[in-house]
C-alpha cells in the first residue's frame, strides 16, 4: 500500500519574486492505508532523526569551542509536519506524521550532537547557551523533504548550506554547500523516515568534518 496524498481544499500560494513562481502548500489527507491512516482527530505518529555517530579515527582533535546556530529556512520547510513533493513547485505534507519538533530546531540539536560524537570537540553546543566561543557554525536548511517528481518513487532529499564564523568579529572563514538524496526502499512512512534518516546523516558526516579541519586550519594560521 502506498502513500498516496490525497490534497483536500485547503491551499495557500506563496508568489516568489517577478516572475510569478508560484509555491504551493497544502494541506494533504493520506487515503488507503488503514495502519496508517486513523479517525479525524487522531494525533499523529511522531519521528525524529539521529544524529551521525561513526566518524574515522584521525579527525582532527581541537581545543577550541564552537557554537551551533539555529538553521534558517523556508517556513514551508521549518514546521513540525513532514513534507513532500509532487512536483517541484508544490509543497505538501503527510497525513497524522510529524516530527517531534520543528525541522531547524530538530537538526540544530543533531548537528551539535555529531560533533559530540566525534570525540574530537570538547567544547560545543547551541548558540542560544550564551556561551563563550572560537566559531560560529551557521547553517541553512534549503531542502528537507520527500520529492516523488524524480520517477515516481520518493526520495528523501536533504541540502544544508553552511558558513563557518570566526566569533571575535563574526567574519566569515568559509562556506560550503552540503547535500544528499536518498530512495527510500518502499513508499511507506517507515521506509520513507529511514531514507530520511540516511539522506541526513550523510549530510551531518561531511558537515562535521568539513567545520573541524577548516576551524583548526584556520586555528593554526591565527
Amino acid at each position: 500500500m502506498t502513500l498516496a496524498p490525497r490534497i483536500d481544499r485547503t491551499r495557500r500560494t506563496l508568489v516568489q519574486g517577478t516572475g510569478g513562481l508560484a509555491l504551493t502548500l497544502a494541506l494533504p489527507i493520506l487515503s488507503g492505508c488503514a495502519g496508517l491512516v486513523g479517525p479525524r482527530g487522531e494525533p499523529p505518529q511522531l519521528y525524529r532523526l539521529t544524529p551521525k555517530s561513526t566518524f574515522r579515527q584521525d579527525l582532527p582533535q581541537v581545543s577550541w569551542a564552537l557554537l551551533i546556530d539555529r538553521p534558517t529556512s523556508g517556513a514551508g520547510i521549518d514546521v513540525p509536519r513532514i513534507a513532500l513533493m509532487r512536483s517541484p513547485v508544490t509543497l505538501e505534507y503527510y497525513a497524522k506524521a510529524a516530527w517531534t519538533d520543528r525541522a531547524t530546531r530538530m537538526v540544530q540539536g543533531l548537528i551539535s550532537e555529531s560533533f559530540e560524537n566525534t570525540n574530537a570537540i570538547g567544547a560545543v553546543g547551541p548558540e542560544a547557551l550564551g556561551l563563550r566561543a572560537d566559531f560560529l557554525l551557521k547553517t541553512e536548511l534549503r531542502e528537507f523533504q520527500v520529492e516523488y517528481f524524480d520517477g515516481g518513487k520518493p526520495i528523501a532529499h536533504v541540502r544544508i548550506n553552511a558558513k563557518l564564523v570566526r566569533a571575535l568579529d563574526r567574519r566569515i572563514l568559509q562556506g560550503r554547500l552540503f547535500g544528499a538524496k536518498v530512495a527510500a526502499a518502499e513508499d511507506k512512512i517507515g521506509a520513507i523516515i529511514e531514507a530520511y534518516d540516511e539522506a541526513l546523516n550523510q549530510v551531518l558526516k561531511e558537515l562535521v568534518i568539513w567545520t573541524l579541519e577548516t576551524g583548526n586550519a584556520e586555528q593554526q594560521q591565527g
